[in-house]
């Protein structure tokens, strides 16, 4: 079987991943795997059922419960599947976030999710974003790059991103969730947050999307040969 490609793009919350990494996919005709839309699908299905996501003995209790899978549309896009249900909506709140973050931390849930993300990226060639990608998931990823910004750009996207939805949004609550979640994701005991060290780091505080595609494109130049 021909080796498949695998990029690997992990950071902060806020730092432009799924946005960059959905963009270069269809650009490289690559598959696009959001892992953070995986942890708040799990997160989804445990708040459904009124279970924190600190509360092991719940998630244990009805984790067999739950299935989770992808889908893609005609334009490559991601649909999240949770028990035969699209649900790639309902996830995208801050109040989801914050709870993939903690149910991420979870043995039990990441154990459930590691092979699949694994093997998406046996069969093709995937462009896949998250805290542990580098490190835990695709740890011989054929290029990985750690992408980065200021806590206090990061909330200024978000902001914009979640007004333009038409959600209600507060910057100074944003920049502190983003810290909170920051704290999370770099503390938790299982698979923490942090840059591989054969990774290319890239700080896009200063950088617009065109900016960070064309130095991403160019790392990415360097490590494949097409």
């Amino acid at each position: 079987m021909e080796k498949k490609i695998s990029i690997a793009i992990d950071g902060p919350a806020g730092a432009g991943k799924s946005t960059i990494a959905r963009r270069l996919a269809k650009e490289l005709g690559y598959y696009y795997v959001d892992t953070g839309a995986i942890y708040r699908t799990v997160a989804y299905f445990f708040d459904l059922w009124g279970i924190s996501p600190k509360d092991i003995d719940g998630i244990t209790r009805y984790i067999d419960e739950l299935t989770v899978g992808i889908e893609y549309d005609e334009e490559g896009v991601q649909h999240m599947i949770m028990n035969g249900m699209d649900v790639t909506e309902d996830i995208r709140t801050q109040e989801i976030a914050q709870k993939a973050s903690l149910v991420s931390a979870q043995p039990i849930v990441r154990e459930m999710l590691l092979d699949m993300q694994r093997d998406v990226a046996k069969q093709h060639n995937v462009i896949m974003d998250g805290r542990d990608i580098g490190t835990v998931v695709l740890p011989k990823a054929t290029v990985k790059i750690f992408l980065t910004a200021s806590a206090e750009v990061r909330a200024q996207r978000r902001t914009k991103e979640l007004t333009a939805k038409g959600q209600k949004a507060d910057y100074n609550k944003v920049l502190k969730e983003i810290q909170q979640r920051d704290y999370q994701d770099t503390h938790r005991e299982v698979a923490p947050l942090k840059m591989a060290r054969d990774s290319v780091k890239l700080d896009t505080s200063e950088l617009d999307i065109e900016g960070v595609i064309a130095a991403i494109k160019e790392i990415i130049a360097k490590k494949v040969v097409q």
